[in-house]
């Protein structure tokens, strides 16, 4: 008979059914996913919270704000670096302890950094460097959560929730920092996120379970007391010592960029990426410019429009994604043949889209990101009323973040047993393409002004549109050579 669950389909006898994908309930799943997302949050919090004060900083430190932002490159590049260790661990060790760790280095380079003597700005580059390390990977490692405890049915719902954390910190980073800048001075900024770091790390050592499954299964299998929270609410009354664990295997990040698949996607991702975040950099001077009667405040208060698209875009998208899986499942299980059979794992089935499934939104969302982004620079161009270039803002970052869920949960999708190396490398990529762009963005801008600059953008977009279509192509070949070397392995 065909039986189906959450994940897969399977055909088994009534005396012999699989296991479940997760013992964790529904709720548990949401509980976890939203404690992945706080500690998420910090990844770009800890970037943006810090720009409003650069030039108090700079001053501070008697330096110029060109060699203050020195500061911001160093973090950019150990932002998309340090994931690739962080993640690798995570896929080894256990998403628990890596967490953890994480958060920790974060809250003690934030205590450096408020404690920094002025006379020291090379000790303020190290600090900040080691802040980056800290903060950056609980992205990665929270990507790793989701695959482990949810199928793929579920996943572009999850990936929704858990994005809306960390795509919210640009938006509201901008705003705390400002403010408590502008009434506490610079060093408060690192308290605060000293203290919030702590908090979050207490929150995760009392309450969050491990879910790597070599380690803790389906999370049925009584893990060391190491990775065990401190109050295990969650997961409770479904431990069985007799599950057995998926062995551990170490896998180098580097070498999903061998896989044409992967790195299409990560390069397709990357594009988007830096043009959003060139647009975000350039909020700042474009509203003081082209609207001089707004404060510092109000400025960082313009941040929140694109926040509002990043949070409502986040949800739904992925409440889309799981209703496009569940029609592609229900037409597989229609087609289905006894002679042919489907494996346990739907996205194992070479007749399963997932890469057209994941992908048929995202062909609206790049058109609807591209005609905002183009319309944006010609708000600045025709200095129209600020309520313009506001509600394009949230347009654009309501279909950036489609965008970037979409291709994150695929990501996962392809290669779930690494969840935050593959999302590591996908950090890499982006904020190496985001560094690029942003350091001559201010350049576009002086040479070609706003509009020619944002139509220069959106047309970078719409050339990336022919590697979503390469993506549905030469996806499943990809995926069915993988399945062939692991099983040869």
């Amino acid at each position: 008979m065909v039986q189906t669950d959450d994940i897969p389909v399977v055909l088994v006898k009534e005396q012999d059914v699989e296991p479940p994908y997760s013992v964790f309930t529904t709720r548990e799943k949401w509980l976890i996913v939203t404690l992945a997302s706080i500690a998420g949050l910090f990844s770009p919090l800890t970037a943006y919270i810090y720009l409003p004060a650069i030039p108090m900083i700079a001053t501070a430190f008697d330096k110029t704000v060109e060699l203050t932002n020195l500061t911001v490159t160093v973090y950019l590049v150990f932002q998309g670096v340090s994931p690739m260790f962080w993640g690798t661990l995570a896929d080894r060790m256990g998403r628990r302890p890596t967490s953890l760790g994480c958060l920790f280095v974060l809250s003690l380079a934030c205590i450096g950094l408020a404690f920094v003597p002025t006379s020291y700005f090379w000790l303020l580059m190290v600090l900040r460097c080691l802040q980056a390390v800290g903060s950056a990977s609980t992205l990665t490692i929270g990507a790793g959560i989701i695959a482990d405890i949810a199928t793929p049915a579920e996943r572009g719902g999850f990936f929704g929730i858990f994005t809306m954390g960390p795509q919210v910190g640009p938006a509201i980073g901008p705003v705390v920092g400002g403010a408590l800048a502008d009434k506490l001075g610079w060093r408060s900024i690192f308290w605060f996120l000293c203290i919030s770091s702590s908090a979050c790390f207490i929150v995760m050592v009392t309450f969050l379970p491990e879910t790597l499954r070599s380690i803790v299964g389906n999370g049925s299998v009584f893990p060391p007391i190491q990775y065990r929270p401190l109050l295990p609410l969650m997961g409770r009354g479904h431990k069985d010592s007799e599950v057995e664990c998926p062995p551990r295997k170490s896998h180098n990040p580097f070498r999903l960029f061998a896989c044409v698949d992967v790195l299409n996607l990560l390069i397709f991702n990357g594009i988007q990426y830096a043009v959003f975040t060139a647009i975000l950099a350039t909020i700042s001077s474009l509203f003081e410019e082209n609207y001089p009667h707004l404060t510092e405040t109000d400025i960082g208060i313009c941040y929140l429009a694109s926040g509002g698209g990043l949070a409502l875009g986040a949800v739904f998208s992925g409440k889309l994604m799981d209703c496009d899986y569940r029609t592609a499942k229900e037409q597989l299980i229609r087609n289905f043949t006894p002679e042919k059979g489907i494996q346990g794992d739907i996205i194992s089935n070479d007749d399963f889209p997932i890469e057209a499934t994941r992908l048929k939104r995202l062909p609206l969302w790049m058109i609807i990101f591209c005609a905002a982004c183009t319309g944006y620079g010609w708000c600045f161009q025709a200095r129209t009323t600020i309520a313009v270039p506001l509600v394009l803002q949230f347009v654009i970052g309501f279909s950036e973040i489609a965008i970037l869920t979409t291709i994150q949960t695929l990501l996962i999708d392809l290669v779930p047993s690494q969840g935050s190396s593959v999302t590591a490398c996908n950090n890499l990529i982006r904020c190496s393409m985001g560094a690029l762009l942003v350091s001559v963005i201010d350049l576009l801008l002086r040479k070609i002004d706003a509009g020619w600059t944002f139509v220069l953008l959106g047309g970078i977009c719409l050339i990336s549109v022919p590697l979503v279509w390469l993506a549905v192509r030469i996806g499943p070949p990809c995926r069915a050579g993988r399945r062939v070397r692991q099983a040869a392995s």
